[in-house]
């Protein structure tokens, strides 16, 4: 028996899509119901290890963690990394299997792995009462649509009825709707079932008229307006447009609990990948994180993070480019504290030997940590766990750099000289006693009077999030048309709009 199922495609990228997906997940499992997540494609530099060693994007394991089931490679068969403008490594069930230019993913790659996608998606309805799946980008992106395994092509096959999220926020949502549907053919127009208004401010009554004026022109209904909430963006997907993410304010940090703050500088270098490892550190009272690129900016700065990336040697060059190589190495030398993370840690060591991200092969290092690193062909894909500074630690690896450390303290997979750290885990910093001993180190490095919070447990507030997501759907949306749709899990073959209509 095939269970129910909705595709939850947006309007645009960051429409909300994810945070949606989570919310109507969580909304169903607090009823009862059996659900999983999916993703047919997905294009992000954040990613997860899920169990069994596959690489997913961290969006579905956080979906995942909605719908309170553990994550696995079938909810996210394909995964993109871009390692540039032109080019992504293609993940496959979890495990990469070649780099591909856009032109030739979807010159006839993409269309191939369609079968698989289906597979993966019928294992899933087989399993779960319900599959909320989400959409990449816009379903109308109509010079794709050949090829398309991810949107409408995904909807078609495997007959799903289709609910449109936009982002009323920025702006022309109703043309945003209107023009989404009006571009599809009329095969695919049949499974779009209706719409979701996102991140609404105001008094919804004065939405309403538009609301109805949209129903008439496209004989499709709204599922309900979601207000506009902070700090419901948890595991972004797309770290390739990410630069600088901005500043969090002072008066947005929790007070802290002893007499002064802790600064943490976030170095936002070039294809970063995983920043989400400092959203633990930012949930810590009193902590404020920011994301720099300008080597007077590290000067404040209690702990510099220099994070993951998918092209270690051009985050060096980077470094460089911009004086952070010299303020780094000036930190290290002064005993002020440094983390080194993943492609972050690689950076600061001796030297990278590299034929297989950059091909530029040897490249000379920071020099800071006495650490040579050779990029591996094979990908280490492990959730491993340990001690370190006497408390239990998991984290995950994903990368291709392998480390030959030959001198310094053991510190998890990496090394400790002075005040600078290196290690290739990620996700490290949610283990809240690990988190709490690292940070009293580095206050007390930083000569600050700072107190981790004894009680902070960062899986906690991750519940609480998804509960927030959860509680818009079921107070914002008419959840019972939204239960019958997903129940029906087939297209509502409702009228077909030719395009220009309202003219």
């Amino acid at each position: 028996m095939t269970g129910g199922g909705l595709l939850v495609a947006g309007t645009t990228s960051d429409a909300g899509k994810s945070v949606v997906t989570a919310g109507i997940c969580r909304w169903l499992v607090r009823q009862g119901v059996k659900v999983a997540p999916f993703k047919a494609q997905n294009m992000s530099l954040n990613s997860f290890v899920t169990r069994e060693g596959a690489e997913i994007g961290r969006a579905q394991a956080m979906q995942a963690q909605a719908c309170r089931v553990e994550p696995t490679a079938l909810m996210n068969p394909v995964l993109l990394k871009p390692g540039g403008e032109q080019s992504s490594q293609v993940v496959l069930l979890g495990k990469p299997v070649g780099e591909l230019s856009a032109r030739g993913y979807h010159g006839g790659r993409q269309q191939r792995l369609l079968g698989t996608v289906l597979d993966c998606l019928a294992e899933l309805r087989g399993t779960y009462d319900a599959v909320i799946c989400e959409g990449a980008g816009s379903p109308a992106e109509i010079n794709l649509r050949r090829t398309d395994i991810v949107n409408m092509g995904i909807a078609r096959n495997a007959g799903l009825p289709v609910l449109v999220v936009g982002d009323i926020d920025r702006g022309g949502v109703f043309a945003s709707f209107f023009g989404t549907v009006a571009l599809l053919s009329p095969e695919d127009q049949a499974h779009i079932a209706g719409f979701l208004v996102n991140k609404f401010r105001g008094d919804v009554s004065l939405l309403e008229p538009g609301l109805d004026m949209l129903h008439g022109l496209t004989g499709r209904r709204t599922y309900g307006v979601l207000p506009f909430r902070h700090g419901l963006g948890i595991d972004e997907e797309d770290g390739l447009r990410v630069s600088l993410r901005g500043t969090v304010r002072e008066s947005n940090v929790s007070p802290p609990v002893g007499e002064d703050v802790l600064r943490v500088a976030v170095c936002a270098i070039p294809l970063m990948s995983n920043f989400t490892d400092v959203d633990a550190l930012a949930a810590e009272p009193g902590v404020v994180v920011r994301f720099v690129d300008r080597p007077e900016e590290l000067a404040d700065a209690d702990l510099v993070v220099v994070p993951g990336t998918r092209g270690t040697v051009r985050a060096l060059d980077w470094l460089h480019e911009r004086g952070l190589a010299d303020a780094l190495r000036s930190r290290a030398a002064e005993h002020r504290p440094v983390l080194g993370i993943c492609g972050g840690f690689q950076v600061l060591g001796e030297h990278i030997e590299d034929d297989i991200e950059s091909r530029r092969g040897q490249v000379d290092g920071l020099g800071i940590l006495p650490v040579r690193v050779r990029f591996a062909r094979e990908k280490t894909l492990t959730r491993p766990e340990d001690e370190a500074l006497g408390e239990h630690v998991t984290g995950y690896e994903i990368h291709h750099g392998v480390a030959e450390i030959n001198g310094g303290e053991p510190f998890l997979d990496g090394c400790r000289v002075g005040q600078t750290w290196g290690t290739h885990w990620h996700g490290s910093l949610e283990s809240d006693g690990f988190r709490r001993a690292f940070l009293r180190e580095v206050a007390a490095a930083a000569g600050r009077r700072f107190v981790p919070a004894a009680d902070t447990s960062f899986a906690a507030l991750r519940e609480e999030q998804l509960d927030r997501l959860g509680d818009l759907i079921e107070e914002h949306a008419d959840t019972d048309a939204l239960w019958r749709l997903i129940e029906s899990g087939a297209p509502q073959g409702l009228p077909f709009i030719p395009p220009g209509a309202p003219a």
